[in-house]
């Protein structure tokens, strides 16, 4: 029979009363760190809560403490008039694999992730890491009505029904989606009804959705070329096969798409306002591809994340109310009308995906969130809305025409600027030779943030800019943050260095 270790072990522990760890958590910290790095060994005795609270000369409570939690964890346990022992039940295998020392511990294996997972950057996007003039997608937080909003929240916030706090429909909240309805089917020329409206945390999400509904692995889908980058992100995780369609003045070549790939399962696009070129797609372009669905049992999906801002015409109508045959599925947010971190969104659906859509929502997050739907359905049908995104249209056109007039004083005609009738974002672009990615390396470490026009490119023949974005930035800081703009280039072509 193996030998019972019996002599008790007085162990070196320290407790720091200035600590802003509380004392029983110190002590618990050193037992399990000692216990998982083998210092104390399996059936190995350890100190009476009284000796230990003497020997630290501090209070016993603490010490009780620690170990009812070293107990409950099933690291240490009491044997009746024996005393505390180290469990026996700990598995060797699991102690013998663990180093010695704490500073030695080995993280898991980077590579232990999906493939997919792999695909994506792991480094993360450095240029949308912060915020200031040129961040896209800012807004005028200056401009808000936080207290309208604040207060339909707080009312909302005192006013709770039991109904409200429990898990609740994957397609939202229904008046919510009521008001929704009656916004497009006005503004928006869409064609629906509530039932077919489900609310999601943002675009993105309605993306990633779309994607895992709609696509298998290896599916060809298109993508317009340049693209959003993080809707290519959303299609890399759902490991299809991306098929970039070039896009031209008059939005997405469909023409282009069918030589590539006449059987592709679904088109990703931004027919209102392509990003990040900005061109509006063509009526003419508009029915070729709705033709192209119908004839192949294809899908679009429409990504209207900013038509309300135009600023030389009337918002142009969805593409979704041309659709006669029910193929495309229309994606909004209020992240750019109102404020991203509302993360509200939301997905019209054609009727025959309801259900495929609601099963999967449901599996990826349950239900959305109450408080801010309620608020936000409040906020539309008092009008708030519309007076808010008439207001601030007026707002970024200002703001479009400074940087605008301040990128051609700064850079005249060395560049090209695309995109000013619509949007919260222009892109310029660079002169040959010039690479956007160091030159927006080198800028955020200054506090600069410059959106490289190459990334949103899937292949090899990216146009070198930038995508600035000019909703965040006052009309009199503009002149000053396109100077900075102008010494970053300068730096990189070696003229002047960057301050």
């Amino acid at each position: 029979m193996k030998k019972k270790m019996s002599r008790v072990a007085v162990p070196m522990i320290a407790v720091h009363r200035n600590s802003e760890k509380p004392l029983h958590r110190q002590i618990y910290d050193s037992f399990r760190a000692m216990i998982l790095e083998r210092r104390l060994q399996p059936d190995q005795q350890i100190p009476s809560s009284r000796t230990l609270a003497d020997e630290l000369r501090i209070s016993r409570i603490p010490v009780l403490n620690a170990y009812a939690q070293l107990r409950a964890e099933g690291y240490i346990e009491s044997r009746a008039g024996a005393g505390t022992f180290v469990t026996n039940s700990l598995s060797e295998q699991f102690l013998g694999a663990r180093p010695a020392v704490s500073n030695v511990v080995k993280e898991p294996a980077s590579d232990a992730v999906s493939r997919a997972a792999k695909l994506l950057p792991a480094e993360g996007t450095q240029w949308f890491r912060g915020s200031g003039a040129f961040s896209v997608g800012q807004i005028a937080y200056d401009h808000f009505p936080f207290r309208v909003w604040s207060d339909l929240v707080t009312h909302h916030a005192r006013n709770v029904r039991a109904l409200s706090m429990n898990y609740a429909d994957p397609m939202g909240l229904e008046e919510f989606r009521e008001v929704i309805a009656a916004y497009l089917r006005s503004a928006r020329a869409v064609n629906c009804e509530p039932s077919q409206i489900m609310v999601v945390n943002g675009s993105q999400h309605a993306l990633d959705l779309s994607a895992r509904v709609l696509l298998d692995p290896d599916t060809p889908v298109w993508v317009e070329e340049p693209g959003y980058e993080f809707l290519r992100h959303a299609l890399t995780l759902s490991r299809c096969r991306l098929v970039p369609v070039p896009v031209d003045s008059e939005g997405l070549d469909v023409a282009a798409g069918v030589r590539l790939c006449r059987k592709a399962r679904a088109a990703f696009v931004t027919p209102s306002h392509q990003y990040p070129l900005g061109s509006t797609m063509s009526v003419a372009r508009r029915l070729q591809l709705l033709e192209w669905a119908r004839s192949s049992g294809a899908w679009i999906v429409e990504d209207d994340y900013d038509s309300e801002y135009r600023y030389e015409s009337m918002p142009v109508t969805s593409m979704q109310g041309l659709d006669p045959g029910s193929s495309v599925i229309y994606i909004g947010t209020f992240s750019k009308t109102l404020f991203p971190s509302l993360r509200l969104g939301y997905i019209v659906i054609p009727r025959a995906l309801v259900d495929r859509f609601r099963a999967v929502r449901q599996a990826n997050d349950l239900c959305p969130s109450h408080l801010y739907q309620a608020a936000l359905a409040d906020f539309i049908s008092a009008g708030h809305f519309t007076r808010h995104v008439r207001r601030t249209r007026l707002l970024y056109a200002e703001r479009r025409n400074a940087l605008t007039q301040a990128l051609g004083t700064e850079f005249g005609a060395a560049t090209e600027i695309l995109g000013t009738e619509a949007g919260m974002h222009l892109v310029v672009t660079l002169p040959p030779g010039l690479s956007d990615r160091r030159i927006s390396a080198c800028a955020a470490r200054e506090g600069l943030w410059l959106w490289p026009l190459s990334a949103a490119y899937a292949g090899a023949n990216a146009r070198q800019g930038f995508i600035l974005g000019f909703g965040g930035t006052k009309v009199d800081e503009i002149p000053h943050q396109v100077r900075r703009l102008g010494k970053a280039v300068r730096c990189e072509s070696g003229y002047e260095k960057f301050t």
